[in-house]
């Protein structure tokens, strides 16, 4: 069977605090593991007014204590606000506590957001791609589709521009904060292979001196590396012989091309001799299709909250989102992330999944469910555990 794994953000609901978010995760990993889940990550979010997924490091310590067998990890560590020392010596430490469970996914998103932050050339067309945490640039090949497309059943929308979201304030700020005045970031492809040279015990410095990470060498962390294209993060993951995550919820439009750019570019290593693929998508189960509609329906507005630019707003209540008057010009600002989303009975899901996983020639699938009340999150992980291996898929 295709294996089933989870994304989480650690939503923090409208009336509630980051303290239930961290709570409901927790509660949630062991669920998820208690269902038959194979991994479960953690995201990277920060200045996130209804995300509480900021420190994923510290947050996999919690959820690795509090389960048992499922593997743990980030989705992704953001390598352009940290060092590959901190990296490796911090999932090191989550190694030596949990042995042989924690996954290291690294992604570009902060690197690519402050190259977003410089303003591009007068005419110059906006690049389509993601700043979140599993952002990846693209590579400039034939001119990006216009209008919505099938491909094998699976909707391919138009790809949506960040680059005046990335103008936001909040953008800048956010890049400010997270690294000191004047520090330099290398480039990704760098920042990877110090990271693998720690881990494996090899590292030496330009002029030749050693380095050895403690907690950290030798540590039996998953190597993975993220990206929303067929970009930089698919090429560093393909040239290094490892598996690759691609965003289907993140960056819908791009995610056969980040597919294709990797295992056309993939070459062996000791663990992957064949290229090895994740996918993720944006779910929602519910009994029935009509319940599955009114949970869903605070989705487009929370969307909306994070293409305007102020990040993610506390995920709010049907009730909430039902009041809300939408104007056409916001309805076009999320339709690629609202169309593409799994959402209505086991059934349909399942199958929606299935032509994803066809489509895209997937090895793992990795679904993401957010929802203003728990209860119903952790019934739609379990509806949807129970059907995909009922379908046997």
């Amino acid at each position: 069977m295709t294996r089933l794994s989870v994304l989480d953000l650690a939503p923090i609901s409208s009336g509630a605090t980051a303290r239930d978010a961290l709570r409901n995760t927790v509660d949630l990993a062991r669920r998820a593991e208690d269902a038959g889940y194979h991994r479960y990550w953690l995201a990277e979010h920060h200045l996130t007014p209804g995300v509480a997924s900021s420190a994923p490091a510290v947050l996999i310590g919690a959820v690795a204590a509090a389960t048992h067998r499922i593997r743990v990890g980030s989705g992704a560590v953001q390598l352009g606000h940290q060092t590959p020392l901190t990296v490796v010596e911090q999932f090191g430490t989550l190694d030596a506590l949990h042995p042989g469970r924690i996954d290291l996914g690294l992604g570009r998103s902060g690197q690519r957001a402050r190259e977003l932050l410089a303003t591009p050339p007068e005419g110059a067309a906006p690049t389509p791609t993601s700043p979140q945490p599993t952002g990846s640039a693209p590579t400039p090949t034939d001119p990006p589709a216009t209008e919505t497309r099938t491909v094998k059943g699976l909707l391919i929308p138009p790809p949506f521009s960040f680059a005046s979201l990335a103008k936001h304030p909040l953008f800048a700020l956010a890049g400010a904060l997270l690294q000191q005045p004047g520090a330099r970031t290398p480039g990704f492809a760098d920042q990877v292979d110090e990271i693998i040279a720690l881990l494996a015990g090899r590292y030496r410095s330009d002029e030749g001196h050693e380095a050895h990470a403690q907690p950290g060498e030798g540590a039996a962390v998953e190597l993975w590396v993220l990206g929303s294209s067929g970009g930089q993060s698919a090429q560093v993951a393909a040239e290094r012989g490892l598996p690759f995550a691609a965003n289907y919820h993140v960056s819908p439009a791009t995610v056969l091309e980040a597919v294709e750019s990797y295992r056309d570019a993939f070459k062996p290593s000791r663990d992957y001799p064949e290229p090895h693929v994740m996918v993720s998508a944006d779910v929602l189960v519910a009994p029935t299709e009509e319940e599955a509609r009114r949970v869903g329906e605070p989705y487009g507005l929370w969307v909306r909250s994070i293409r305007s630019g102020g990040g993610a707003v506390r995920y709010p209540s049907p009730e909430e989102a039902y009041a809300h008057e939408w104007s056409e010009e916001d309805r076009a600002l999320v339709a690629d992330r609202v169309d593409t989303r799994f959402a209505g009975t086991p059934e349909k899901v399942v199958e929606g999944l299935r032509v994803l996983k066809e489509a895209t020639g997937a090895d793992e699938l990795l679904v993401t469910t957010i929802t203003h009340d728990h209860a119903d999150r952790v019934r739609s992980q379990d509806l949807l555990a129970e059907a995909w291996s009922d379908a046997g898929f």
